[in-house]
């Protein structure tokens, strides 16, 4: 079994990204929910949000619904997210360390799976394996939520796009994404291609209600259905 911690990306661990993660990255949590709630989100729902870090959408979705089970496998975001929910006096938020491959659900099955920024830390081998498991862990039909970088060109235009994406990191590492720490997402971890992502969710088992993609061809968003396999 891939080691899901080792895997999680150096920054994700590391207490002083994680502090300043919210700075840094804006999830655009509400209008997420705002989404969901046109799909049917209502006060009796489960929603499992997968690699939730520091909780912006768990935290933002929760007066929503009836269960959040926020999952990640780094124990430095589940700290920082907890203690955000204790600062809110949140209730209906458990806190879950584990991650896409090794989570196990109690309960009644999630009606929405969320998952942002996480699906990339593991090997495409692994994508497919967690895409399978996520159409396990759903009630039939129900909606899975999917966003990250994924790369919506072909791959002899890599060197120029990948070129491009990273001369954008020219901000402060405490409020924007750096040159280097782009650099290192582009050579340490396992963003994949749309094409090769978008097989691996049909072949799990999904409809793939809608796409969309970044202009930049590194960004893309799923709105993902269980059906029958």
């Amino acid at each position: 079994m891939l080691d899901e911690v080792a895997s999680a990306g150096r920054e994700n661990l590391d207490r002083d990204h994680v502090a300043r993660y919210d700075d840094k990255e804006d999830a655009g949590a509400e209008a997420e929910v705002g989404l969901l709630k046109r799909l049917g989100l209502n006060a009796a729902s489960t929603v499992l949000d997968m690699g939730a870090g520091t909780g912006q959408f768990s935290l933002a979705v929760a007066p929503w619904c009836r269960r959040v089970v926020a999952v990640d496998i780094s124990r430095v975001m589940l700290t920082r997210l907890q203690s955000k929910i204790d600062a809110a006096g949140v209730t209906n938020i458990e806190c879950v360390e584990a991650g896409l491959l090794t989570y196990e659900h109690e309960g009644a099955s999630p009606d929405f799976v969320y998952s942002r920024l996480a699906l990339h830390h593991l090997p495409d081998f692994w994508k497919a394996i967690a895409l399978a498991r996520v159409h396990t862990l759903l009630r039939p039909d129900g909606v899975f939520r999917l966003s990250d970088v994924v790369y919506g060109f072909d791959p002899g235009d890599a060197p120029a796009r990948l070129a491009a994406w990273c001369a954008t990191g020219q901000g402060d590492i405490g409020t924007s994404w750096t040159r280097p720490e782009l650099e290192e997402h582009v050579r340490d971890e396992h963003s994949t291609f749309t094409w090769l992502l978008e097989l691996m969710i049909t072949k799990a088992g999904f409809a793939i209600d809608d796409a969309s993609y970044s202009e930049d061809g590194i960004l893309a968003s799923y709105l993902l259905r269980r059906t029958a396999r």
